[in-house]
């Protein structure tokens, strides 16, 4: 067709996008777009090359048009080359050697997978040992005013806290009474405080709807405008669309903390209904529900080696601590005199700190009686 001719076409009719996926896909490619986003059905990949063409010039539709042409003829010419087998068939011996091959790989790959999992029950047996063997190593007093977040360092060295009073405090661990810098952000309360787990920068958040970004010397390297809820929903985002991927919808009562499993796949979650969600997230749906606490739960997380267990903070003054596997309650941390607001689990797992309203934070390590079952 003349080039004038298919000009004129293509600006007197709508942009014809393709149905079959596959084609929307090469057309893409062939825009120089990714054929698909993290999470993307069909229908939505065609709408968004519906939307990208709806943008293109009429020189750019043409010249996609031209080869999309050239490709299908080069398709129909290699449909018609003949097609040989791509291997030399070996001989009988060669076939019956590597027979035996696989038998005996599948033998020992049987007893590697069978030592592996005895090697990981030991380990979560351990884990949860130590778990349970938790008791309460010191307790200080961080602020004026009630105390409402935690954050260890990522190398367990620095133990964040900040309160009401808007301030954030870095101490030395393992004791926390030497204060090693104070990030002072006086103007609202402060809400919550992390620590990044690649960098030595933390993010402290505030009820003015603020995030900052900060470095360990108390130096404030960036102001966010926080985006919070209180929907009862958890919803999972790819960081590199910036889309909602996917919804986790409880009760109606608000979240409070979700917290991932090390396996990547298990999301914890814990709010207003005093309850402990488990979510897997290859079926979409929640795994189990943990009947946590008496009052509301203000923090979830999960023992950051490998999930052996889970902890969760309550207003009802206690921390308790859950089997990763079957949720199953390990141990109880009593000891705080008002709400504990949050927690945090050192690096190494050999360590929980807890804040609460009392004002005081607590550190719970392993009992130095406890001895390790076989």
């Amino acid at each position: 067709m003349d080039p004038n001719t298919m000009q004129d076409l293509l600006v007197m009719r709508p942009t014809a996008v393709p149905t079959n996926d596959k084609a929307v896909r090469d057309r893409l490619r062939r825009l120089g777009k990714p054929i698909t986003l993290f999470g993307e059905q069909g229908m939505e990949r065609r709408s968004r090359l519906s939307n990208l063409m709806g943008m293109l010039t009429v020189e750019k539709l043409l010249e996609t048009h031209v080869e999309e042409e050239d490709a299908a003829l080069k398709e129909q010419a290699y449909d018609q080359v003949p097609v040989y087998p791509f291997f030399t068939e070996g001989p009988k011996e060669l076939r019956e050697a590597r027979i035996e091959i696989a038998k005996f790989s599948i033998k020992r790959a049987a007893v590697r997978n069978q030592r592996a999992k005895r090697q990981r029950d030991e380990e979560a047996k351990l884990a949860l040992n130590h778990a349970r063997d938790m008791v309460l190593e010191c307790s200080n007093f961080g602020e004026d005013r009630p105390l409402t977040g935690c954050s260890f360092s990522r190398d367990g060295k620095i133990l964040a806290t900040c309160s009401l009073s808007g301030v954030t405090n870095l101490w030395e661990m393992p004791q926390v009474t030497n204060k090693i810098a104070v990030l002072e952000d006086k103007k609202e309360r402060a809400t919550d405080v992390v620590f990044s787990p690649v960098d030595d920068c933390l993010a402290t958040a505030s009820a003015d709807r603020t995030a900052k970004l900060w470095k360990t010397d108390g130096t404030l390297v960036r102001t966010f405008e926080a985006s919070c809820g209180l929907d009862s929903l958890a919803r999972v985002w790819d960081l590199r669309t910036g889309r909602s991927i996917l919804v986790f919808q409880g009760k109606t009562k608000p979240l409070l903390s979700v917290n991932f499993s090390p396996n990547g796949y298990h999301l914890a979650s814990g709010g207003e209904d005093n309850q402990c969600r488990i979510w897997d997230l290859r079926m979409r749906e929640s795994l189990y529900t943990i009947a946590a606490h008496s009052n509301l739960v203000s923090q979830v997380k999960y023992e950051p080696q490998a999930g052996h267990f889970l902890a969760t903070a309550s207003y009802d003054k206690k921390v308790n601590i859950w089997s990763g596997r079957d949720f199953s309650l390990v141990k109880s941390l009593a000891g705080h005199e008002s709400k504990v607001a949050s927690l945090d689990i050192t690096p190494d797992s050999s360590c929980i700190a807890t804040v609460s309203h009392d004002r005081t934070i607590k550190l719970w390590t392993r009992s130095g009686n406890g001895e390790d079952e076989s």
